[in-house]
């Protein structure tokens, strides 16, 4: 069973094993018709795609009208509704993979321990590692598996709400790390975040930090020099970005470090700086 960061060699290895189900989690933020454009033009035998977007979020408003982010969490009960589609089952080995560094395959991989499902893994340097090892790519769609029949277990990670937040920003206690881009933590990419800084008393972990220069992940032994240094203890950290999408990437780089136990905050800055009313940081920490 893999559960954190699998090769491509090991996956190849396993490409025609029905047991496993692929499932491409390209996009880009701005452009957000290129991640289906791009699995059209090309992607690893037998994956099926899904959108961050429209299948790994949920409603933005709550039932009170209230804004939760760019990215909230969708239902439990939909996402399973999804991975049944997708073919999944309590015993399938899960592998999610991206052009990106992993950026959003995080995603993936956090939400099925979200919903106690742990045979999931995020390949190793996506699909440009994929291509580099000499493994092919297919245009045709891949076609559908029958339904699968995974079950919704305990959840094997944990989240925090804004109120959570509200409450650390008061009275402290816990380390809230953000994992955008330094530029946009000091407050200095409105493009992006109308409402620039950060949340106060948060410290910055780029997601690429986690990454080696050809985009695979770091050793386990240089993660948890690095994350130690920002993180400390990881039960009593919390991990945030724009949208509770890249926060998944220190999530997973976590996992890899052997330091387990950090929190989501899926509403993120995009939840947190949507209300005037609550304090906003800029420059650095």
């Amino acid at each position: 069973m893999y559960t954190t960061l699998i090769e491509a060699a090991a996956l190849a290895a396993h490409i025609d094993d029905p047991k496993w189900v692929i499932v491409d989690c390209r996009h880009d933020l701005v452009n957000l018709a290129a991640g289906r454009a791009a699995y059209d033009a090309g992607h690893i035998p037998h994956a099926a795609f899904v959108d961050i977007e429209t299948q790994l979020s949920g409603a933005k408003r709550g039932a009170d009208g209230a804004f939760r982010g760019r990215h909230p969490l969708p239902e439990k009960e939909a996402f399973i509704d999804l991975l049944r589609g997708l073919g999944v089952d309590d015993d399938s080995q899960v592998v999610a993979y991206d052009a990106h560094g992993g950026m959003f395959a995080a995603r993936l991989w956090w939400m099925l321990r979200w919903v106690g499902h742990e045979a999931v893994t995020v390949l190793d340097g996506g699909l440009p590692a994929w291509q580099a090892a000499g493994q092919p790519l297919v245009m045709e769609a891949s076609p559908p598996r029958p339904r699968g029949r995974i079950a919704l277990r305990d959840p094997l990670v944990t989240t925090v709400d804004v109120n959570d937040i509200l409450h650390n920003v008061d009275r402290g206690g816990r380390t809230i790390v953000d994992a955008r881009a330094p530029d946009r933590f000091r407050g200095e990419n409105e493009t992006i975040d109308p409402v620039g800084g950060h949340i106060p008393g948060a410290k910055n972990r780029f997601f690429k930090d986690n990454l080696q220069a050809d985009g695979r992940f770091k050793t386990p032994e240089q993660l948890r020099t690095e994350l130690r240094a920002v993180v400390g203890d990881p039960k009593d950290a919390i991990m945030q970005c724009g949208s509770g999408v890249t926060a998944c990437h220190n999530l997973l780089a976590l996992e890899v470090a052997g330091m387990r136990g950090a929190s989501l905050y899926p509403g993120s800055w995009s939840e947190w700086s949507a209300d005037p009313a609550r304090a906003v940081k800029t420059g650095a920490e």
